[in-house]
């Protein structure tokens, strides 16, 4: 973890800024660290307590689930070639087809699953969005995705911990 990200999350404004990089990670902008990193390292800086599980992992889902649809937004009212334009949209277009693929095979049902899968969290955002789908649902999906998935590594990371000592 980056020193100044870690020295602000040891800070009064933990749980605001790790709100802030949950919303960076969903909108698919967070390039400096692996998102599979912030869950565990939050309860190895926070501690891991039920409440701060708790609060540790709402705050990741709902950081996650405001940045992916804000993803989903701007594909839906952006378009593909748009989106394929943009610097900040590091996704090729072989990759954006094989979601697309997916996304029209299986439907929205592999929202929430790509969001509990590593390596895929996310990427069905923008199919998502460019087939129009309602984006209360696709919030709703998104949420449940992230939540599988966020829990798995905090449980991982609390009954690692726990083993170790």
């Amino acid at each position: 973890m980056p020193p100044w990200l870690e020295s602000l999350l040891a800070s009064e404004y933990a749980l605001v800024v790790l709100f802030a990089v949950f919303v960076l990670e969903g909108a698919m902008l967070m390039y400096f660290m692996p998102s599979e990193l912030i869950v565990p390292g939050s309860l190895l800086l926070f501690g891991h307590s039920v409440d701060t599980v708790v609060a540790v992992l709402a705050v990741a889902v709902l950081g996650a689930t405001v940045g992916q649809t804000a993803l989903f937004v701007v594909a839906q009212r952006g378009g593909r070639e748009w989106l394929l334009q943009k610097r900040w949209f590091r996704v090729s277009e072989e990759r954006l087809d094989r979601f697309d693929g997916w996304f029209d095979r299986w439907g929205q049902l592999v929202v929430p699953v790509s969001n509990s899968l590593l390596f895929t969290r996310g990427m069905l955002t923008v199919p998502a969005g460019l087939a129009e789908m309602d984006v209360r649902r696709f919030a709703a999906l998104s949420a449940v995705g992230t939540l599988v998935f966020e829990s798995a590594l905090a449980a991982l990371y609390v009954f690692g911990v726990d083993l170790l000592w």
